[in-house]
Protein backbone atom coordinates (compact mmCIF):
# COMPACT_ATOMS: atom_id res chain seq x y z
CA UNK A 1 0.00 0.00 0.00
CA UNK A 2 2.83 2.38 0.86
CA UNK A 3 4.52 1.62 -2.44
CA UNK A 4 1.26 2.32 -4.31
CA UNK A 5 0.89 5.68 -2.60
CA UNK A 6 4.49 6.58 -3.37
CA UNK A 7 4.02 5.58 -7.00
CA UNK A 8 0.84 7.65 -7.26
CA UNK A 9 2.57 10.64 -5.70
CA UNK A 10 5.46 10.33 -8.15
CA UNK A 11 3.11 10.04 -11.11
CA UNK A 12 1.10 13.04 -9.91
CA UNK A 13 4.26 15.10 -9.61
CA UNK A 14 5.37 14.09 -13.10
CA UNK A 15 1.98 14.97 -14.59
CA UNK A 16 1.87 18.28 -12.72
CA UNK A 17 5.38 19.16 -13.95
CA UNK A 18 4.37 18.26 -17.51
CA UNK A 19 1.35 20.50 -17.23
CA UNK A 20 3.53 23.35 -15.97
CA UNK A 21 6.00 22.95 -18.83
CA UNK A 22 3.35 22.74 -21.56
CA UNK A 23 1.03 25.47 -20.34
CA UNK A 24 3.48 28.03 -19.04
CA UNK A 25 6.84 27.03 -17.63
CA UNK A 26 9.63 29.35 -16.59
CA UNK A 27 11.03 29.51 -20.12
CA UNK A 28 7.68 30.65 -21.52
CA UNK A 29 7.53 33.25 -18.76
CA UNK A 30 10.81 34.74 -19.99
CA UNK A 31 9.41 34.91 -23.53
CA UNK A 32 6.32 36.73 -22.32
CA UNK A 33 7.90 39.05 -19.74
CA UNK A 34 11.34 40.13 -20.90
CA UNK A 35 10.50 41.88 -24.23
CA UNK A 36 7.75 44.07 -22.67
CA UNK A 37 10.06 45.00 -19.80
CA UNK A 38 12.80 45.93 -22.26
CA UNK A 39 10.28 47.93 -24.29
CA UNK A 40 9.22 49.93 -21.23
CA UNK A 41 12.82 50.54 -20.16
CA UNK A 42 13.85 51.63 -23.66
CA UNK A 43 10.82 53.88 -23.99
CA UNK A 44 11.32 55.48 -20.58
CA UNK A 45 15.11 55.91 -20.69
CA UNK A 46 14.97 57.04 -24.32
CA UNK A 47 12.78 60.04 -23.52
CA UNK A 48 9.59 58.14 -24.40
CA UNK A 49 10.94 56.93 -27.72
CA UNK A 50 8.64 54.24 -29.13
CA UNK A 51 11.21 53.44 -31.80
CA UNK A 52 13.96 52.74 -29.28
CA UNK A 53 11.71 50.69 -27.04
CA UNK A 54 10.36 48.70 -29.97
CA UNK A 55 13.79 48.06 -31.44
CA UNK A 56 15.18 46.80 -28.14
CA UNK A 57 12.14 44.61 -27.49
CA UNK A 58 12.34 43.00 -30.94
CA UNK A 59 16.10 42.49 -30.59
CA UNK A 60 15.71 40.80 -27.21
CA UNK A 61 12.85 38.66 -28.51
CA UNK A 62 14.99 37.57 -31.48
CA UNK A 63 17.86 36.63 -29.16
CA UNK A 64 15.49 34.60 -26.99
CA UNK A 65 14.09 32.89 -30.10
CA UNK A 66 17.55 31.85 -31.31
CA UNK A 67 18.51 30.66 -27.83
CA UNK A 68 15.36 28.55 -27.52
CA UNK A 69 15.77 27.03 -30.99
CA UNK A 70 19.35 26.05 -30.17
CA UNK A 71 18.06 24.35 -27.01
CA UNK A 72 15.52 22.36 -29.01
CA UNK A 73 12.32 24.32 -28.43
CA UNK A 74 9.38 23.87 -30.78
CA UNK A 75 9.80 26.26 -33.73
CA UNK A 76 6.09 27.07 -33.83
CA UNK A 77 5.98 28.30 -30.23
CA UNK A 78 9.17 30.33 -30.72
CA UNK A 79 7.82 31.95 -33.89
CA UNK A 80 4.52 32.88 -32.23
CA UNK A 81 6.35 34.62 -29.36
CA UNK A 82 8.56 36.56 -31.76
CA UNK A 83 5.65 37.56 -33.99
CA UNK A 84 3.67 38.80 -30.98
CA UNK A 85 6.49 41.19 -30.07
CA UNK A 86 6.92 42.29 -33.69
CA UNK A 87 3.21 42.95 -34.06
CA UNK A 88 3.09 44.90 -30.79
CA UNK A 89 6.00 47.05 -31.96
CA UNK A 90 4.41 47.70 -35.35
CA UNK A 91 1.08 48.69 -33.78
CA UNK A 92 2.75 51.07 -31.31
CA UNK A 93 4.82 52.67 -34.08
CA UNK A 94 1.78 53.03 -36.34
CA UNK A 95 -0.46 54.59 -33.68
CA UNK A 96 2.30 56.62 -32.04
CA UNK A 97 1.11 55.51 -28.62
CA UNK A 98 3.50 53.39 -26.53
CA UNK A 99 0.66 51.77 -24.61
CA UNK A 100 -0.50 50.08 -27.81
CA UNK A 101 2.54 47.80 -27.64
CA UNK A 102 0.47 45.86 -25.10
CA UNK A 103 -2.65 45.68 -27.26
CA UNK A 104 -1.58 42.31 -28.64
CA UNK A 105 -1.39 41.00 -25.07
CA UNK A 106 -4.93 42.17 -24.39
CA UNK A 107 -6.29 40.58 -27.56
CA UNK A 108 -4.46 37.26 -27.13
CA UNK A 109 -5.66 36.88 -23.55
CA UNK A 110 -9.24 37.61 -24.61
CA UNK A 111 -8.94 35.09 -27.47
CA UNK A 112 -7.41 32.49 -25.15
CA UNK A 113 -10.20 32.90 -22.60
CA UNK A 114 -12.79 32.46 -25.34
CA UNK A 115 -11.03 29.44 -26.81
CA UNK A 116 -10.85 27.70 -23.43
CA UNK A 117 -14.54 28.40 -22.78
CA UNK A 118 -15.47 26.96 -26.17
CA UNK A 119 -13.36 23.86 -25.51
CA UNK A 120 -15.26 23.31 -22.25
CA UNK A 121 -18.67 23.86 -23.84
CA UNK A 122 -18.00 21.39 -26.66
CA UNK A 123 -16.60 18.93 -24.12
CA UNK A 124 -13.07 18.92 -25.51
CA UNK A 125 -11.36 20.78 -22.63
CA UNK A 126 -7.86 21.92 -23.51
CA UNK A 127 -6.55 20.60 -20.20
CA UNK A 128 -7.63 17.11 -21.18
CA UNK A 129 -6.11 17.45 -24.64
CA UNK A 130 -2.76 18.54 -23.21
CA UNK A 131 -2.48 15.96 -20.44
CA UNK A 132 -3.98 13.25 -22.63
CA UNK A 133 -1.22 13.93 -25.15
CA UNK A 134 1.48 13.95 -22.45
CA UNK A 135 0.25 10.62 -21.08
CA UNK A 136 -0.05 9.05 -24.54
CA UNK A 137 -3.77 8.31 -24.13
CA UNK A 138 -5.04 9.53 -27.46
CA UNK A 139 -8.76 10.10 -26.98
CA UNK A 140 -9.31 7.48 -24.28
CA UNK A 141 -9.52 10.12 -21.53
CA UNK A 142 -12.60 11.57 -23.21
CA UNK A 143 -14.45 8.24 -23.06
CA UNK A 144 -14.23 8.34 -19.27
CA UNK A 145 -17.19 10.50 -18.05
CA UNK A 146 -15.60 11.13 -14.64
CA UNK A 147 -12.25 12.16 -16.11
CA UNK A 148 -13.93 14.33 -18.75
CA UNK A 149 -15.94 16.11 -16.06
CA UNK A 150 -12.78 16.67 -13.98
CA UNK A 151 -10.92 18.15 -16.94
CA UNK A 152 -13.88 20.41 -17.69
CA UNK A 153 -13.99 21.75 -14.14
CA UNK A 154 -10.23 22.28 -13.91
CA UNK A 155 -10.18 24.07 -17.27
CA UNK A 156 -12.32 26.85 -15.80
CA UNK A 157 -9.35 27.79 -13.62
CA UNK A 158 -7.41 28.58 -16.81
CA UNK A 159 -10.28 30.68 -18.09
CA UNK A 160 -10.11 32.67 -14.84
CA UNK A 161 -6.37 33.19 -15.35
CA UNK A 162 -6.96 34.97 -18.66
CA UNK A 163 -9.85 36.95 -17.21
CA UNK A 164 -7.68 38.17 -14.33
CA UNK A 165 -5.16 39.50 -16.83
CA UNK A 166 -7.89 41.24 -18.80
CA UNK A 167 -9.33 42.85 -15.66
CA UNK A 168 -5.90 44.34 -14.96
CA UNK A 169 -4.64 45.00 -18.50
CA UNK A 170 -7.70 46.68 -20.02
CA UNK A 171 -8.07 49.56 -17.48
CA UNK A 172 -4.31 50.21 -17.58
CA UNK A 173 -4.33 50.21 -21.39
CA UNK A 174 -7.33 52.52 -21.56
CA UNK A 175 -5.64 54.88 -19.07
CA UNK A 176 -2.45 54.86 -21.15
CA UNK A 177 -0.26 53.70 -18.26
CA UNK A 178 2.80 52.19 -19.92
CA UNK A 179 4.99 51.49 -16.88
CA UNK A 180 2.21 49.87 -14.79
CA UNK A 181 1.38 47.68 -17.79
CA UNK A 182 4.98 46.51 -17.94
CA UNK A 183 4.91 45.67 -14.24
CA UNK A 184 1.56 43.90 -14.58
CA UNK A 185 2.93 41.84 -17.46
CA UNK A 186 5.66 40.46 -15.19
CA UNK A 187 3.46 39.86 -12.15
CA UNK A 188 0.70 38.20 -14.16
CA UNK A 189 2.95 35.84 -16.10
CA UNK A 190 5.01 33.32 -14.14
CA UNK A 191 3.48 33.92 -10.64
CA UNK A 192 -0.07 33.75 -11.98
CA UNK A 193 0.64 30.66 -14.09
CA UNK A 194 2.19 28.90 -11.08
CA UNK A 195 -0.92 29.61 -9.01
CA UNK A 196 -3.16 28.54 -11.90
CA UNK A 197 -1.36 25.21 -12.29
CA UNK A 198 -1.56 24.50 -8.56
CA UNK A 199 -5.26 25.37 -8.29
CA UNK A 200 -6.30 23.57 -11.48
CA UNK A 201 -4.39 20.49 -10.35
CA UNK A 202 -6.20 20.58 -6.99
CA UNK A 203 -9.58 20.94 -8.73
CA UNK A 204 -8.74 18.12 -11.11
CA UNK A 205 -7.81 15.70 -8.36
CA UNK A 206 -10.76 16.71 -6.15
CA UNK A 207 -13.23 16.24 -9.02
CA UNK A 208 -12.31 12.57 -9.43
CA UNK A 209 -14.11 10.06 -7.16
CA UNK A 210 -12.02 8.27 -4.52
CA UNK A 211 -12.19 4.96 -6.34
CA UNK A 212 -10.97 6.35 -9.66
CA UNK A 213 -7.62 4.80 -10.73
CA UNK A 214 -6.16 8.19 -11.71
CA UNK A 215 -5.32 10.26 -14.76
CA UNK A 216 -3.10 7.58 -16.23
CA UNK A 217 -5.90 5.02 -16.20
CA UNK A 218 -9.10 6.27 -17.88
CA UNK A 219 -12.19 4.14 -17.30
CA UNK A 220 -13.18 3.39 -20.86
CA UNK A 221 -16.24 1.24 -21.64
CA UNK A 222 -13.93 -1.70 -22.28
CA UNK A 223 -12.23 -1.45 -18.88
CA UNK A 224 -15.58 -0.98 -17.14
CA UNK A 225 -17.04 -4.11 -18.70
CA UNK A 226 -13.87 -6.00 -17.82
CA UNK A 227 -14.21 -5.03 -14.19
CA UNK A 228 -17.81 -6.17 -14.14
Amino acid sequence: MTRDRQTTTTEDGSERDSLMNLLGGRTSAIDASLPPVVFVLGWYLGDESIGLGSGLAVAVSAIIAVWRLVRGARPGAVLVSLLAVLLGAVIALRTGDAVDFFLVRVVTNAASALAWVVSIVVRWPFLGIVLGTVLGQGRRWRRDPELLRAYNRASWVWVCQYLVRLVVFIPLWLAGLVIPLGIAQVVLTWPLVAVCVAVSWWVLRRALPDDHPGLRHPRTPATRSGRE
